[in-house]
Order: structure tokens, then sequence, then C-alpha cells
């Protein structure tokens, strides 16, 4: 979902001894230190925590046979799409300081690199080779591939690495376990066109084709750039910077592709057997995605929990952006599957993380992960029943204390904070009740009020440093926000406030929370850079789209001010697929309806599916398809420049921190080209 941007960052001459280990140079220029307060806290969560269960490594370390000779897997134009030598830094037996004592264990699990026999002879896994893991099921003549990773380029080196260590044996099926990218991105690795001529199965749960397009359409460029923060996309891999990413070390940065399935899964419980393989799909909507099925092999008594069940409690709100997620039902899928497949299981394995062996260690962490989304639910909803608000929950909502001494219930990928806070959004909005936050003013509006009262910038600045000098960093940013808010381009107060996140994230478990306040820090030190990128789907993933939802988002994309007094209906006829669309703009709005056509149309257009693709690709010019006659057009054809005329191109560099300075991030593209997509993980 993110590409690490090939940025020239300054160095610091700040070095730390973190730990017991050695100096560490830090990458910012104005970074700073992990203060006493800091490595005092830190100090306590390693005295705090169950360090000395060390199952989680046992289970992670068992049956590796094959590690690659190689730590980079490069694209075809010799670009890196994978680099865990990057995070080696995690391998010196160091503590560190600007680490949380548990992500810095989660980061260290997440190393795991090569082939794993995890079933002998059966079932196979390739981890470290992207954000996600690839499983291989071994069948009668060939492989059953679950969850082709990110990128064509490291699905394609983890199917060389299985076949030149086991013997090679062709590709029968491949699952997709859910809709986000990380596990269909790299299918054109082990799959082609041609294969699913031939017969390989692609299998997906019902579903899956409108949430892979859908998730990331509609505010796509805005969760692109917040993803910038919770991915820490301008953060180097470092010990100050970007350490983990819960589920895994990143996201790849090669090639995505998207080969649609050609069997949907559709019941709750569903058999089916390929090439001699019985496989128990169990459909699980709503929880890690909204398209998502576990399954269960019952004559190896294996259990594959897809994202449902991995090394960490996950997101019931991901900071990217994305409709809350259900904690409650996630509870309840897993609790179905822990009855219907949990009392027999002795292999439980995922699309991230490591697998548990035995039926016992997989029953305890299967209630664990359960309790915990329930506990999450049921208890921010206590809270809530007793007055506790959107505002306050993640101040008072505590996890009980027998999980928070469990692994498997620490929120690595989610955070407490921000979870219970998703419940209320969840069942009550944003609203607190309290009508001055029912419709407030803007900050940089309120803000210049609060720093008049509190004396200006001076009084401001002096008592944000007493309150950093005494670790009080939550407290410190309230005041120094609002000065941000209010002097945007005084960077005393900028950097100040960074010196207060950068703190704040040094003591995050989460990775998400922390890169979020590290990569805020880094913005607010040093602006946003140019040529700051993220990783995009490919051309697959737009192809895929419904003319329903590309054009929904032409009508974000209408300026309202542009269209004022403007009227005009278009019919479009999708020739091939008899498809039929009346487009209407009126009172400044977009509008469209499938199924219908206009008797009275200022324009007609005819057209075939793949002529419109190559229209939002941004291969053809709509235009030019209508001079050449490829497009068949009645009427008045200026109607396309005058819709053209009021459509916005979203630009990535855009400032979530005041005064950091927008960027032209966002190169040109035809009118009606849909902007590539993030590749979504679920997040």
């Amino acid at each position: 979902m993110v590409r690490r941007n090939a940025l020239v960052l300054t160095t610091a001459l700040l070095t730390l001894t973190a730990g017991t280990g050695a100096a560490q140079e830090h990458f910012d220029a104005k970074g700073k230190l992990p203060s006493e307060f800091t490595v005092e806290f830190q100090g306590e969560m390693r005295n705090a925590l169950p360090f000395e269960d060390e199952r989680d490594f046992e289970e992670s370390r068992k049956g590796l046979i094959a590690t690659p000779d190689y730590k980079q897997i490069k694209t075809e134009n010799g670009t890196v799409a994978w680099d865990i030598g990057s995070y080696e830094y995690l391998l010196e037996g160091k503590d560190f300081d600007s680490i949380h004592p548990s992500l810095q264990r989660q980061a260290i699990l997440n190393m795991n690199y090569g082939l794993y026999e995890i079933l002998e002879g059966k079932i196979y896994q390739v981890r470290g080779f992207d954000l996600s893991n690839i499983s291989f099921i071994r069948g009668d003549s060939g492989w059953i591939i679950f969850d082709p990773l990110a990128s064509k380029e490291t699905a394609a080196a983890a199917l060389k690495l299985l076949n030149d260590t086991v013997g090679e044996l062709p590709v029968k099926a491949v699952v997709y376990s859910h809709s986000h990218a990380d596990h269909y991105g790299g299918v054109r690795g082990v799959i082609t066109d041609e294969d699913v001529a031939n017969g390989v199965e692609v299998i997906a749960p019902e579903g899956f084709m409108e949430h892979a397009v859908s998730e990331n359409v509609y505010a796509g460029n805005v969760m692109n750039r917040r993803l910038f923060f919770q991915y820490g996309v301008l953060l180097p891999r470092s010990p100050y910077g970007h350490v983990d990413q819960s589920i895994g070390k990143n996201i790849s940065a090669g090639t995505t592709g998207l080969i649609e399935p050609t069997k949907y899964v559709s019941e709750d419980y569903e058999e089916i057997t390929i090439d001699g393989v019985r496989m128990i799909f169990q459909n699980t909507p709503g929880t890690e995605a909204p398209a998502e099925m576990n399954t269960y092999f019952p004559d190896l008594k294996a259990f594959w929990a897809a994202e449902n069940i991995t090394g960490t409690i996950h997101n019931i709100y991901t900071l990217r952006g994305a409709l809350v997620r259900d904690a409650l039902s996630w509870s309840k899928h897993i609790n179905d599957a822990l009855y219907e497949f949990g009392q027999d299981a002795e292999l439980m394995f995922a699309s991230h993380s490591w697998p548990r062996f035995g039926n016992d260690r997989i029953q305890e962490v299967m209630r664990a992960q359960r309790d915990t989304y329930a506990n999450l639910n049921n208890g921010v909803l206590n809270l809530a029943n007793k007055g506790v608000t959107i505002n306050q929950v993640h101040n008072v909502y505590d996890v009980p204390e027998s999980l928070q001494n469990q692994w498997a219930a620490r929120s690595y990928h989610g955070s407490v904070e921000h979870n219970s806070r998703a419940v209320i959004n969840r069942y009550l909005g944003y609203w607190d009740a309290n009508p001055t936050t029912l419709t407030p003013l803007s900050p940089e509006d309120s803000a210049p009020l609060y720093v008049e009262m509190m004396g200006g910038a001076q009084p401001i600045l002096a008592k944000g440093q007493e309150l950093i000098g005494n670790g009080e960093y939550f407290a410190a940013t309230e005041i120094l926000n609002k000065l941000v808010y209010a002097e945007p381009q005084n960077q005393d107060a900028k950097d100040l406030l960074a010196d207060a996140f950068e703190q704040i994230g040094y003591q995050k478990e989460s990775p998400s929370v922390r890169n979020s306040f590290l990569g805020a820090a880094y913005e607010l030190r040093n602006g946003i850079p140019e040529g700051a990128t993220i990783e995009t789907t490919g051309p697959d993933t737009i192809k895929a789209m419904p003319v329903s939802m590309w054009l929904d988002f032409l009508g974000i994309r209408v300026n309202s001010a542009k269209a004022a007094g403007m009227e005009f209906t278009i019919n479009l006829d999708i020739a091939d697929r008899d498809e039929k669309i009346v487009i209407e703009m009126s009172n400044a709005t977009l509008t469209h309806i499938v199924g219908h056509k206009a008797d009275e149309a200022d324009l007609s257009l005819a057209i075939n599916r793949a002529d419109l693709e190559s229209v939002m690709t941004g291969e053809q010019k709509l235009v030019d398809l209508i001079a050449e006659g490829t497009v068949k057009s009645e009427g008045d054809t200026k109607v396309i420049g005058q819709l053209a005329s009021t459509l916005d191109q979203f630009d990535l560099g855009f400032e979530l921190m005041p005064g950091t300075g927008a960027q032209d991030l966002t190169k040109p593209a035809n009118n009606f080209a849909q902007p590539a997509l993030a590749n979504s993980n679920g997040g």
C-alpha cells in the first residue's frame, strides 16, 4: 500500500545508547532522543508484560526448511519491490528505548523469512516476502495457493522458492480469502489469464469483486494521504522511524494485479474439493473485510483463519479511513469457527503472522481474540450507557487484566484507544451530545481566540516546553496544537509540537499510532517533501470497476461552483454489455441511473466496455474516441467539454498538519480518468 520514498533524508548527529545496544543515529536533524520519561515508561513495560512466554517465537520458527540467499526482490525495471534486509537492525539484540518493548517483540517476530513446512508434506508457507503470507496446500497433482501476496514479483519469488525446494508442481487453484489487495494483488506472479482459461480455479467469498474495487474509490485521495501517517510513508526504517506494521513488516512496492474469481463462495458454510483437497469455507462478512472467509481442511485437521485471527488484535477503525467494523460480529464469527472447527483442529494458520500448533494452543488463541473483540464492544457500550462519551472512552476503557497478559490479545494493528472510540462511533456517531461540539468552529478559526486568551505565542511556547520537560506530552499537545493552527508559519511552535508527538510515538505499542505521531512530527519539522508517493493498484482494479461506481466518483469530482447553472442529460449505452445509463447534471450535481434511457437527451453515446475502460485508465480520451468513430455519438458533443470543465483533480499533497506546505504530488490526468487506487490492506 505504501512505497518507501526515494528521499534523501538528513541524518542527525544525535545518537542513542538504546538499552544495552550500541549507538544509533537519528535520521532527522531535529529528532530527539527518548526522554527520561520515555525511557522509564519502556522499562516499566519490560517489567509488566509476560516476556517469559516465548511460545510465539517457538511457533514462528517451527518448520523452516529454506531461507533465500537474497534480501531484496526487484521489479523487471530494477526498482526494489521488497527489502527485508532494511529491518535487520531489529536482530542486533538491542533493546531500543525509542520502541515500545511489546512492539519491538512483535517486530522481531515479523522478521521470519523463508519457506516453512507447517504440516509435513501438505501445507507450506512463505513468510517475510510481503505484508502478508502466501500459503501452499499440496493436492494430488499440484498446488492450491491461498492469498498470493500484494505484488507479482514477491508472489513469483515465493512460488519459485517453494518449487525449487520441494519440487515443481502446477498451480491448480488460487483462493482469495478476502478483498484487500495484499491478499490478491500478486496473483499474476503465480497464474496467468491463460491458466484460468485452461481450468485453474480462482475462488473468493461472495462480494469480493465489489469490495476489492470499491473500498478505496469514493474517499480514495484522502485515504491515500492519511496512509502517510498510518503507514509511516516518510519514515526511514530505523529505531526512530518505521519499525513494523503489526501484521507484517510493510507492504511490497511491486506490480499489483487482479484476476476475477471463477467461483464465489456464497453459503455460510460451503464444501469444495479441488485436486483431492477437501475444504470447508466459512463466510465471515463484516469482520476484517466486508467480504472474507475462513477455510477448514477436515482431512488435515488444519484451520485457515484468513485475517480474522492473526498475531494481533486488529483495527475496528483503520486510521487511513474506512467504515467502522463490527467488533461484536467479529467475535461471533470467531466463536462460530471455534465450535465448528476449533474443537478438532491441530494446526491454525493465517494470512499474516505465524501458525499455532496443537488443539489446546489453538483454542487458547481463538478464545483470547474472541473475548477481546467481544469485551471491546460490550465494555465500551457498558461505559457509553453510563454516560461516557466518544471523547472520554479511550481514557476510561481498560482491557481485562487476564487478556492484557496474553500476547494474542495485544493491540498492534488496532489500538485500544482508537478502537474503543470506534465502537461508540459505530453505535452513536461522532457527537458527544454537548451542543458546543455539534457544529464547532473550525480549528483554524477557534485557535486564534485561545492563543489571544493565553497571552500570545511566547507564554504558550514556554508552557509547552515546561510540560514536555515534565513528561506531560499530551497536555503539551493541547496548547501547542492551538498555536500551530493560529500561527501555521511559526516554526518554533511546530518544532515543539513535533517534540511532543515524537515522545508519544516512541511510547506507543501500535505501529499505526506510532507512525501517525512520528509521521506528523516529520512533516511539522520538514514539510511535505517533493516526490512523496504511495504504492497504488494497477489497471486491473480500475478495469474491474462497475461503470456506476466510476460515474459516482465523477460526481464527487464535480465542483459545484463550476457547475452552477449547468443542465444536461446524457444517454450512455455500453453496447456490448446491453447496459443503459442516464446521466444528468442539474442543481450543480451529477447523478445517474442504471437501466433507463432518457427520451430527450442532449447527447447519446454508444461505447463498448473495453473502450470505456481505456478512458477510465487514462489511456484514451473520450473526445478522441468520438472523433475517430470508435464511440458513436448523437447530439451535442459540447456537453462532454462542459462536464470536463467542472471536474476537480484531487492532489495527494494537501496538508494534514498546518504549515507543512502543500505540494503538487499528483500528475495531471485525462479528464475522465479514474485515479489509481491505494493498495487496500485493511489497515
